[in-house]
């Protein structure tokens, strides 16, 4: 490993965002949303996905532009710091929401989500700066619990202030803010010393974005697993949105015992992460991404046919450990296949495919919630994502092309 202390410092990141994801995204917030909010499950549920959709569609467009411009200026942290306070801000704000905020909760979860999503590609696009490329499976497992145990942190925290929800939406920002400080004040980015493009920054981003679509179809294996990708993470993803909302709904779920449950599936995916960090690393990357869509179809099932709470515990706490393994091995396995030069900008791909691909699982379960009143019947969709992905994703070879990329 090139550099531990940077790992360190760059993994707490990791643990910054995760509060975002389990109070925000994954169930206070969502619930909140639903519930309080809109007072209506079914009617909150469908506004929930269509926030989903705004944003993740704005993310979609905007980072491989972004990730362009920062791959040519070296200036990852300068995005990376932009769209984190973006998050930070709107996270803060949710304070001041209440019951009938429809449209400013929903406007405020939006662009919260935009800044906490587009802050994904050019974090993960330091992987291949801070390590060897034998030690990128370790360190993106690395970085993943590290991110759970902040997950797990920020959960135990809604058991003190499950009776004032929205003083958690502070403290999701506060966290954010404090855990991500060293990322920006001591980890060194490294510099290419390009000149500046004779275009401009601007309009070079939107060429290099058509050029690298152009180009990208020499990078065949990286293409199919990007398709195989799309399908998996967004049928993950679908679950992570509307967990919470699940189990309110159909489980009739306190907000303690969300509480309880979250954690169980925070500490299980940090030991996920550093399972499969190990097991990637001796059976390899792609086989061990095959085996955990496996027991991911089996979950999807047994979410469907489960009726009681210590059901859905137990379901929760195996869709953990795969969660924060299926996560970290496919960003180890995406480090592996783009070329370095272009990290972050091939990292803006893939977090357009995963953006792309949540467009469609989150609108298809809210969908099919608000036209059936049947939240059951919508995840069964989420289970035909899964198994595309896996079949897919046999194709890969895991591998870096050595095809010249043309600038």
């Amino acid at each position: 490993m090139k550099n531990k202390k940077s790992v360190f410092i760059w993994s707490l990141y990791d643990f910054a965002n995760s509060s975002y994801a389990v109070i925000i995204v994954a169930f206070v917030y969502a619930v909140y949303f639903t519930e309080v909010i809109c007072e209506s499950d079914v009617t909150g549920t469908f506004l929930w996905s269509l926030g989903i959709n705004i944003s993740m569609i704005t993310v979609a467009l905007i980072n491989p532009y972004f990730g362009a411009i920062a791959d040519y200026t070296s200036k990852k942290k300068l995005f990376l710091g932009i769209f984190s306070a973006t998050c930070i801000t709107a996270t803060a704000l949710m304070f001041f929401t209440g019951r009938g905020d429809v449209t400013f909760g929903l406007i405020l979860f939006i662009i919260s989500n935009i800044g906490f999503q587009g802050a994904l590609t050019f974090y993960d696009a330091f992987i291949p700066e801070i390590a060897d490329e034998n030690d990128y499976n370790k360190v993106s497992g690395t970085g993943y619990a590290v991110g759970y145990l902040g997950s797990l942190f920020a959960a135990m925290l809604v058991i003190p202030f499950r009776n004032n929800p929205e003083y958690l939406f502070l403290i999701t920002a506060l966290l954010f803010t404090v855990f991500s400080l060293p990322l920006f004040l001591f980890l060194k980015e490294h510099k290419l010393h390009k000149e500046v493009p004779g275009t401009g920054y601007f309009k070079y981003g939107f060429k290099k974005v058509f050029h690298t679509i152009r180009n990208i179809k020499k990078y065949k294996n990286l293409a199919v697993f990007l398709t195989a990708f799309f399908f998996y993470i967004d049928a993950i993803n679908t679950i992570i949105y509307f967990a919470g909302i699940y189990a309110s709904s159909i489980l009739s779920f306190e907000i303690i015992e969300l509480a309880y449950f979250f954690i169980i599936v925070q500490f299980t995916a940090m030991i996920g992460s550093f399972l499969f960090g190990m097991i990637g690393d001796r059976i390899g990357i792609k086989l061990s991404i095959i085996i955990t869509l496996i027991f991911w179809t089996l979950i999807v099932i047994g979410v469907f046919l489960i009726n009681d709470k210590t059901q859905f515990f137990i379901i929760g706490s195996f869709a953990g450990t795969f969660l924060g393994a299926t996560q970290s091995l496919s960003r180890a396995l995406m480090s592996k296949l783009i070329p370095f030069e272009f990290k972050t900008e091939f990292f803006g791909f893939y977090s357009l495919f995963e953006k792309t691909s949540t467009i469609l699982g989150p609108l298809l379960f809210g969908l099919i919630t608000y036209i059936t009143g049947n939240m059951r019947i919508a995840v069964l969709s989420v289970g035909v994502f899964i198994i595309a992905g896996m079949i897919i994703i046999f194709f890969v070879k895991e591998k870096k092309e050595e095809i010249q990329f043309v600038q």
